[in-house]
């Protein structure tokens, strides 16, 4: 079963990541990123995709060689010497266990860090897309309403004669000019500091004119050229105690309620179940079937079927608890609703293979 799922999950890990790097491949090369960018970025995405593959994987690991077991009639002698239903799925238990052990690092560990991570250097990506309107002796147009101006850049760094002419706002026009200006980076995205500059108002409703001179000003340049920097945290970022904890300064940064919080640091205890959940369903669906040359195809859409309640109740409780904060417990039903599903089949499977004692047979005639 482990190598058979190693086997699977290479191939589905493959596929599902081809898709998602050609997507990745497309936006950076249009921001003009280097291709190091493009395989950091496919590097950071695969713990989510594993992720997502590992439990289908060791449900097609389970079921295929449970599949080899019954045409092989290796499962008919096992059964023949007395060994249970329930003794002979103790390898899938355990198997199913270790897939959920490995699901349990990537959840907890793994997907929270690259999904961090990733975040981050989209917004530095952001910042220096940011940086590339920032060009010397010509006028720019990053946004509507917004003309931008630079003289020249010196070698370290620092914007020369600067001139920003803002008319996003119907009702006024502000205009600011600063002998210097430096681009520097923030949480919020990228900031133009100006130094000794003047900002100029006009009112045009009455035409009334105010100036202000500064000496040092800040202009968010950041929400202008680049909105999709990062400001808020996604929840799926934080650690388990954090999500768990909630508390009130992250509740701001991912912008999202308690329930929603604690649906997602219980459901990184809950999803690695259903990986175990999945593999006893898949071998136990098998064992109800009788042997047969053609193969146990019933069986194994039985098994399907029943992976797809498990997964329909898993989403169906997550939108519940993360509504209320006191329906976090539902996050735990669908790998306990796996785990009655494996044992009513195993249940089945023994009430079909247990044979009544015979009764004694007349004794025979000897032949004449």
């Amino acid at each position: 079963m482990l190598a058979l799922f190693g086997f699977f999950s290479l191939i589905l890990v493959s596929v599902y990541w081809v898709n998602q790097a050609v997507q990745i491949f497309e936006q950076l090369i249009a921001d003009g990123q280097t291709a190091w960018v493009f395989l950091e970025f496919s590097a950071l995405t695969l713990p989510n995709v594993i992720r997502m593959v590992l439990p289908v994987s060791a449900f097609v690991a389970t079921v295929y060689t449970t599949n080899r077991l019954s045409q092989e009639s290796e499962l008919v002698v096992m059964q023949a010497v007395g060994l249970s239903p329930w003794r002979l799925a103790r390898p899938a238990l355990v198997f199913g266990l270790i897939v959920a052990g490995l699901l349990s690092v990537l959840t907890h560990v793994l997907v929270p860090g690259a999904r961090a991570e990733l975040a981050d250097r989209r917004a530095e990506i952001a910042e220096n897309v940011t940086a590339q309107f920032l060009t010397a002796g010509s006028f720019q147009h990053p946004a509507s309403g917004i003309t931008l101006y630079i003289r020249d850049i010196s070698p370290a760094g620092e914007l020369l004669d600067i001139y920003i002419a803002d008319a996003r706002n119907p009702g006024e026009s502000t205009t600011y000019t600063a002998e210097r200006a430096l681009l520097v980076r923030s949480e919020t995205g990228p900031k133009l500091v100006m130094f000794e500059g003047m900002a100029q108002v006009l009112t045009l409703a009455d035409d009334r004119l105010q100036v202000t001179r500064f000496a040092d000003s800040t202009y968010d340049i950041g929400a202008l050229l680049s909105p999709s920097a990062r400001q808020n945290r996604d929840l799926r970022e934080f650690s388990t105690p954090r999500l768990l904890a909630a508390a009130p300064d992250d509740l701001d940064r991912a912008d999202a309620s308690p329930a929603e919080f604690l649906a997602e640091g219980h459901a990184r205890f809950a999803h690695p179940l259903i990986a175990a959940a999945f593999a006893a369903i898949g071998f136990s669906a098998l064992l109800t079937g009788s042997f047969s040359r053609f193969g146990i195809w019933r069986q194994i859409a039985l098994a399907i079927v029943a992976l797809v309640v498990v997964q329909a109740a898993a989403n169906a409780v997550d939108s519940a608890a993360q509504q209320d904060p006191r329906l976090w417990p539902l996050v735990y039903l669908p790998p306990a609703l796996g785990g009655m599903i494996a044992a009513l089949f195993l249940g089945l499977a023994g009430r079909a293979r247990r044979v009544a004692p015979p009764d004694a047979a007349p004794p025979q005639e000897a032949a004449a």
